[in-house]
């Protein structure tokens, strides 16, 4: 069965829009201000059945936000100018209004530093999050002077063996319908098989996406997490991309399969630093 899908909700001035855009539910919903405009389906959007997680270990997790400080996806660092983000994220909200918020784990405080940014590339071949290369990278206008993450490549093969363990990071919901996570959360996910996720999703394609979860559900990302990054110890092996629902029994998360992109991301994270 393929992911479904409904369209991205936009909060201005108190009013609930809808924009025009379709992106997937759940873990590729990159529900633009998803966060204070709230689900419109039941899918639980957050990460689900994780904990609270600390910067202190994984200082590469951001999140961006609108021009009016909306936080809309996750993203992650890659190096000291550039964070990686799905490209379905990168597409939400125009460029010039798009913000890094980085070193933040809670977001009611004013800690770390919220940068502009100043290019986007996003993957050429990029269409829709179940078509695979859902990856951007956003350059920022200034420097980030926190850790990045590794950036898988080929060298990483045996990240994505069947039953890695990986953590995936975020600031979703808490549950369906209720209050958004104010501080950075985590779950760990096993890696699926390539078998069993083509079973969950026909639109599965090995070569740019990879699964991971548990066949009973119950532990995943939902929206507010897309393009947020799913680690093997510091190493960056996905960024959150679809599914359908969110920690449901046979729909593991979908993520870019970030090693098949890892060139495109060293080049396009290698620009100027802009202050």
């Amino acid at each position: 069965m393929p992911a479904k899908y409904r369209r991205p909700l936009l909060l201005v001035a108190g009013a609930l829009l809808v924009t025009a855009a379709v992106v997937p539910i759940a873990v590729g919903s990159a529900s633009a201000q998803d966060e204070p405009s709230g689900p419109a389906s039941g899918a639980q959007p957050r990460i689900v059945g994780g904990d609270e997680a600390s910067l202190s270990d994984h200082p590469y997790a951001v999140y961006l936000t609108d021009s009016g400080g909306n936080q809309y996806c996750g993203a992650v660092i890659v190096s000291s100018s550039a964070v990686a983000t799905a490209a379905h994220c990168a597409k939400a909200i125009a460029a010039s209004d798009t913000r890094v918020v980085a070193g933040r784990q809670d977001k009611r405080t004013d800690d770390g530093i919220v940068l502009a940014v100043s290019k986007v590339w996003i993957d050429p071949d990029f269409t829709d999050p179940t078509k695979g290369d859902d990856i951007a990278v956003l350059t920022v206008r200034g420097q980030l002077p926190y850790r990045p993450a590794k950036v898988a490549d080929a060298s990483d093969r045996s990240s994505y063996d069947t039953g890695t363990q990986a953590t995936v990071l975020g600031w979703g919901r808490l549950s369906d319908g209720g209050a958004r996570s104010d501080t950075l959360r985590s779950v760990v996910v096993p890696v699926v098989s390539d078998s069993a996720c083509k079973t969950a999703y026909d639109t599965y394609d090995p070569a740019s996406m990879v699964c991971a979860g548990y066949p009973d559900g119950g532990k995943d990302a939902c929206q507010g997490d897309s393009g947020g990054p799913l680690v093997v110890g510091d190493t960056l092996i996905g960024v959150v991309s679809f599914g359908d629902g969110c920690a449901k029994a046979g729909k593991p998360g979908v993520y870019t399969r970030v090693s098949a992109f890892s060139d495109d991301i060293a080049q396009q994270s290698q620009g100027r630093i802009l202050g």
